[in-house]
């Protein structure tokens, strides 16, 4: 059970990295700043790098999703529990990959949490809503607000140019690396808590294995995530996509911080959509079906990991 615990939390790793490193930087691709693969590239060592900071900045984060609060602590270390939160979380997200939808690993691993808690026992009623829903309804609002008040005070400023400049490739490189790095201070403590349960790794072994995984799913199997995020949410510039990736870093680093669970994969659609909004370029017959896939995330992961659940104290 060691064993299955452990790979499936390599496989919602993989998954995630699939599905979220790509999105620091979408708009690099999409503005038509740099290649697919330099992009992918550059998403891989910088959330890399996240991935590592987080052993330092994030543990907040990392006694969070180890589910205690949330659920019975005797569930927490249950063997069991731990496999079916992290299996149904991989299976969604493999999914969700493949059709080419930028879902949160958050919504995932939450919506199992919830799923493996309620058929094991109890769950925690008003930790859920604090500690995991109200972040994660507010971050995607707070982004599009973020993203919309930084284009209209940069734009008159002339720090968001149309065209590409020298100075403008590298600010928004940066900016992206940013986000992603972000991004790996954010998810990678969410799936290494699963591991802190069963006591096989230490924190900072179980954030560099997911780290691994992370980095993997990236390089190997982002395309069509990459191409839902580059093209089909607004168009942009090379200075709309910077402002985008600015607000988004700002917003997650912040609740990285703070130990509060919001979505990278919404702050940066947000941010995204809110620049969308303010030049009138939103792409909306896309924009809808990845709210839809939003909101149905969180219940299909409770759903597997509760039949996962279930039927393994059938046959364990």
């Amino acid at each position: 059970m060691l064993l299955l615990i452990t790979l499936a939390v390599i496989v919602v790793a993989y998954a995630n990295g699939a599905n979220a490193n790509f999105k620091g930087v979408a708009s690099l691709f999409g503005s038509g700043t740099t290649s697919y693969r330099t992009a992918v590239n550059w998403a891989a060592v910088t959330t890399f790098a996240g991935c590592v900071a987080a052993m330092f900045v994030a543990v907040g984060l990392l006694k969070t999703f180890t589910g205690k609060g949330l659920v019975p602590e005797a569930l927490i270390t249950q063997p069991l529990f731990l496999f079916s939160v992290a299996a149904g979380a991989g299976v969604a997200g493999f999914f969700a990959t493949w059709l080419g939808f930028p879902v949160s690993t958050t919504h995932m691993l939450t919506g199992a949490l919830l799923g493996a808690g309620w058929i094991a026992g109890d769950v925690n009623v008003d930790k859920l809503w604090e500690g995991f829903i109200k972040p994660l309804l507010v971050s995607p609002v707070l982004a599009v607000a973020a993203g919309m008040l930084l284009y209209a005070i940069l734009k008159p400023l002339r720090l968001v140019p149309d065209h590409r400049t020298r100075t403008l490739d590298a600010l928004h490189f940066l900016s992206a690396g940013a986000v992603c790095f972000a991004r790996g201070l954010n998810d990678t403590p969410k799936m290494a808590a699963l591991l802190l349960g069963v006591g096989w790794f230490h924190g900072s072994t179980g954030m560099i294995l997911v780290a691994v995984a992370m980095a993997a799913g990236g390089l190997i199997s982002a395309r069509q995530v990459a191409e839902t995020l580059a093209h089909k949410i607004t168009g942009m510039n090379p200075g709309q996509g910077f402002a985008a990736n600015l607000a988004t870093a700002l917003l997650v680093t912040t609740a990285s911080i703070h130990g509060l669970p919001v979505s990278t994969t919404h702050v940066s659609v947000g941010a995204l959509l809110g620049i969308g909004i303010t030049t009138r370029q939103v792409k909306w017959r896309t924009v809808i079906p990845v709210i839809a896939a939003w909101v149905i995330t969180l219940p299909c992961s409770a759903l597997l990991a509760a039949l996962i659940f279930a039927l393994g104290r059938r046959f364990f």
